[in-house]
C-alpha cells in the first residue's frame, strides 16, 4: 500500500513508519522536519506545517494514497483541512485520538459505547478530540469519506516523549528513592505498547468495517498500582522503598485543602469555554492532580478520581480486525528499560521531585497496609 504518515519522527507515529516497512508498504512521512529521525531506507518525507494551508495543498498536490495515518491532528481544523486535501484520493484515513476522551465510569472496562465527557472538567485536548471526530463522522455520514478513530492510552515504549511516565519510575528506583503509593494503591490501571499499537494500525488499515468506527487500542493486561511498581522493579533489578500515602492526605492534596510548592505541568490545557476566574480555579485544580498522576501514571485526572480503576475494552478491534496485544506489562517494561539503559536516558532527563518530597513529608513513612 502507498502509506502516508502525518506526523512519524516520534514515539507513536516512529514505530508505526518502522511496521509498516517491516511489513513492505510504500511509506511517506508528512511532518515539519524538526526532528531528525532515523527513518528506513525507501521512506519518503514531505515536509510543512500543517497550519499552512497553502504549502500543504502544494505538497499533497496529485498526490493518492491507500491509507493515511494522521498521528498529530488536535484541533477540528486540523481534520477540515485533510479532509478537503485528500476527499477522493484517499482509500483510509485514521485519525489517532485518545481515551482521555471518555466519562469516569464505575463499570469497566470503558468500551467504545461508553459515555464521552463533553462538560466543564473536559480538558481542550480532550474536547478539540472530540471535535475532530465529529467531523470526521459528518463527513462519513454525508459523502462516505472513509475514516477511523482510534483512541490511544497510556502508551509505553522506547523513544516515550513523555518521560513523567516510565523514565521517571526508572530514575526513582535507581536512585533508591521512595515510591508513593496513593492510599492501598489497589486502582487498577492499563498501558498500551508502541510496537502493538503499531501493528494493530497496521491491520486496520483498508479494512471498510472500519470506516466510521472508533476502537480502543491499548494493552491487554489490568494492573494495581502496587503491581506496577513491582514489575518496575523487579525489571531494574531492585527493592522498591514503598510509601503508602494515606488517603485522607492525598484527598486534601487532591481537593486543594493542602497546597504543596508544585508547578504546573507540561500538556495541562485549560478549557477555553470558561471565564478567567473559573480558569484560575481549574488551572490549579489540574495543576495538583495531574502532579499526583506522576506518582504512578495515571490517566486524565481532571476526569477520574486519584483511586479510581481506569481500564479499557479492546474486544471490538479484535472482532473486526483480528488483533490482540502481544505483549505484556513486563515485557513491555524490559524492552523499554533496555532502551533507556543502552541510550543513557538518565543522563540526558531531569525531574523535579519537590512535590513528592513534600507529599512523603505529610504522608509520613507509613507501612503497607494490611
Amino acid at each position: 500500500m502507498q502509506v502516508l504518515v502525518v506526523g512519524g519522527s516520534q514515539f507513536n507515529g516512529f514505530a508505526l513508519v518502522q511496521e509498516l516497512v517491516r511489513r513492505g508498504h510504500d511509506v511517506t512521512v508528512l511532518n515539519r522536519g524538526r526532528t531528525d529521525a532515523p527513518f528506513p531506507d525507501g521512506v519518503a518525507r514531505l515536509t510543512a506545517d500543517r497550519t499552512d494551508r497553502e504549502r500543504m495543498t502544494e505538497v499533497l498536490r496529485g498526490r493518492e494514497f491507500d491509507c493515511v495515518h494522521d498521528m498529530c491532528a488536535y484541533h477540528p481544523e486540523d481534520v477540515e483541512l485533510m479532509i478537503d486535501l485528500l476527499r477522493d484520493r484517499v482509500g483510509h484515513y485514521v485519525f489517532v485520538s485518545s481515551t482521555v476522551i471518555y466519562a469516569s465510569s464505575r463499570v469497566l472496562p470503558i468500551t467504545e459505547e461508553s459515555p464521552v465527557d463533553r462538560s466543564e472538567r473536559q480538558i481542550e485536548y480532550g474536547l478539540h478530540k472530540l471535535l475532530c471526530e465529529d467531523r470526521l463522522w459528518e463527513e462519513f455520514a454525508t459523502t462516505g469519506f472513509p475514516a477511523t478513530t482510534v483512541a490511544l492510552s497510556m502508551v509505553m515504549g522506547p523513544r516515550n516523549i513523555v518521560p513523567d511516565r516510565e523514565q521517571r519510575m526508572f530514575v526513582r528506583l535507581l536512585r533508591a528513592r521512595p515510591v508513593l503509593l496513593l492510599g492501598r494503591g489497589t486502582a487498577l490501571g492499563q498501558i498500551g505498547d508502541v510496537e502493538d499499537q503499531a501493528e494493530a494500525l497496521c491491520e486496520m488499515m483498508g479494512s471498510p468495517v472500519t470506516f466510521g468506527q472508533r476502537y480502543n487500542l491499548t494493552g491487554g493486561q489490568y494492573f494495581s498500582d502496587e503491581g506496577y511498581v513491582d514489575e518496575f522493579a523487579d525489571v531494574v533489578g531492585v527493592e522498591a522503598r514503598k510509601v503508602f500515602v494515606p488517603g485522607d492526605v492525598v484527598d486534601d492534596v487532591w481537593n486543594g485543602r493542602l497546597e504543596l510548592g508544585i508547578a504546573r505541568p507540561t500538556g495541562a490545557h485549560i478549557d477555553i469555554r470558561t471565564t478567567q476566574a473559573e480558569q484560575r480555579m481549574q488551572e490549579m485544580a489540574i495543576r495538583r492532580r495531574y502532579q499526583l498522576a506522576t506518582v504512578v501514571q495515571k490517566l486524565a485526572p481532571h476526569l477520574h478520581h486519584w483511586d479510581d480503576s481506569v481500564v479499557f475494552g479492546i474486544d471490538k478491534l479484535a472482532r473486526d480486525v483480528g488483533w490482540r496485544p502481544r505483549h505484556t506489562l513486563r515485557q513491555t517494561v524490559e524492552k523499554t528499560y533496555e532502551w533507556f539503559t543502552r541510550e543513557r536516558v538518565a543522563d540526558t532527563v531531569a525531574f523535579d521531585f519537590t512535590f513528592e518530597d513534600e507529599l512523603l513529608a505529610h504522608a509520613g513513612e507509613v507501612s503497607a497496609p494490611g
